[in-house]
């Protein structure tokens, strides 16, 4: 049976990626790991790494990217959380066997081979929920 490891991180929208690291990097003191583009999302994403997780900055990059009309309709804040499982197509069977609503009835893979899947907020309390397999 899947299970659930860890948080993996949690993503936060922003309109303005130096405004957010100001606060994020400068007044919290958290390290930039990393600044990335993600062509794919059409997004730039920084990495902010916390004892075995991170919280992630993701500012669009187009205005017609996934985010962008995000951040248009409820504006900057939490966008979702990311749970770290142990088997991502096991888990995906479990949650549709209990008549969960996914975003992704199949994992789709990140650029580093990592694979993903997002949980629709309806069947969540209203917080949209990534899987994330390793």
């Amino acid at each position: 049976m899947p299970h659930i490891k860890q948080i993996n991180h949690v993503a936060v929208v922003v309109d303005d990626m130096d405004k957010a690291l100001s606060f994020w990097r400068d007044a919290l003191g958290m390290e930039l790991h990393e600044l990335r583009n993600v062509p794919a999302e059409k997004s730039q994403v920084a990495f902010l790494p916390l004892h075995g997780s991170e919280v992630e900055l993701v500012q669009p990059t187009s205005a017609d990217s996934g985010i962008a009309k995000y951040l248009a309709k409820r504006g900057p804040g939490m966008h979702h959380i990311c749970l770290e499982v142990d088997d991502i197509e096991g888990m995906i069977s479990q949650l549709t066997s209990k008549g969960v609503r996914l975003i992704n009835d199949t994992p789709r893979a990140a650029a580093d081979g990592k694979k993903y899947a997002f949980i629709h907020p309806e069947s969540t309390s209203g917080v949209l929920v990534e899987l994330y397999q390793l």
